[in-house]
Parts: structure tokens; C-alpha cells; sequence
């Protein structure tokens, strides 16, 4: 049962659930959407699932790119699932290296839990899509209930 005015949210992980996983991708050319990804979205959508990617994006740490390259690219893929007629509610991610041991970095739940408080969400009854361990670890640390683990 939903939690009166809760919203229900799909968290997807972005490299490797959204778009090919080629390391440290910060520019459109690199982005290759992979195959379902605007369906899924889509079918989400008609059911009321707010979209939320969380992202670990530690090239930005590791001076491989910046923040600004990162806001930029999110912003062209933003407009690409608002085109395909499924636009996504917000991005979190985490521009940290492991060795700094953030709170937001998953496996941590950091990210997820700052996207319930702003969106008013309702973590039992939504869903998280990642394609490594630590995505799931993040989304059952958040009390996701129904997390899926994917592969390319």
C-alpha cells in the first residue's frame, strides 16, 4: 500500500542502465541509449513513476572532466527522454572518488534519500534498475523494496 501522498519513483543508474557503460562518458557523442530504455521509461510514466537517475560520477574527482561537462551532458540526455515522451524528474549523482568516502556515493543511500525528501517519494513502493552490486546495496539501504540488477 502506498503511503498517502507519496509518490512512487523508478531510480535508474545511468552508465549501464541508461546509456552503453564506456567509462567516464561526458559528451553526447559517447552516449549510446540502450535498446528499451525509452519503453521502459515510458511505461513508468503511465503508471505515475516520477524518473530519477542517481549516478556515481567519479571522473569528475578524478579531474577527467567537470562538473560543468556533466551538467551539460545531462542536460542534452534530459531533452532526449522529454523527446521520447518520458521526461525524468531530477539527476543526483556523486562527483566523488571512492577513497573519500562521501555519503552520497553508492552503495551508500545518500542520493536516493535527498530525492525522497525533494519529491516526496515513497521508497517502499518504488522501484531501483543499476547494473553493479553497489546500486542495489544503495536502493535496499533506502528501503527500495523491489531493486533490479541489469547487465548490458
Amino acid at each position: 500500500m502506498q503511503a498517502m501522498g507519496l509518490k512512487r519513483a523508478l531510480f535508474l543508474d545511468r552508465d549501464g542502465v541508461i546509456n552503453a557503460d564506456v567509462g567516464y562518458a561526458y559528451r553526447s557523442e559517447q552516449i549510446e541509449f540502450l535498446p528499451g530504455i525509452f519503453e521502459r521509461c515510458r511505461n513508468a510514466c503511465a503508471q505515475g513513476y516520477l524518473i530519477i537517475i542517481v549516478t556515481n560520477q567519479s571522473g569528475i574527482g578524478r579531474g577527467y572532466y567537470s562538473d560543468e561537462d556533466f551538467h551539460l551532458l545531462m542536460r542534452w540526455m534530459l531533452e532526449q527522454f522529454t523527446r521520447e515522451g518520458c521526461p525524468i524528474t531530477a539527476y543526483y549523482y556523486c562527483p566523488h572518488t571512492p577513497e573519500d568516502h562521501c555519503e552520497c556515493r553508492k552503495p551508500k543511500p545518500g542520493m536516493i534519500w535527498q530525492a525522497a525528501g525533494e519529491h516526496g517519494i515513497d521508497l517502499a513502493n518504488s522501484i531501483l534498475i543499476g547494473d553493479k552490486p553497489t546500486d542495489i546495496e544503495a536502493g535496499s539501504a533506502a528501503g527500495i523494496k523491489d531493486c533490479r540488477l541489469v547487465s548490458a
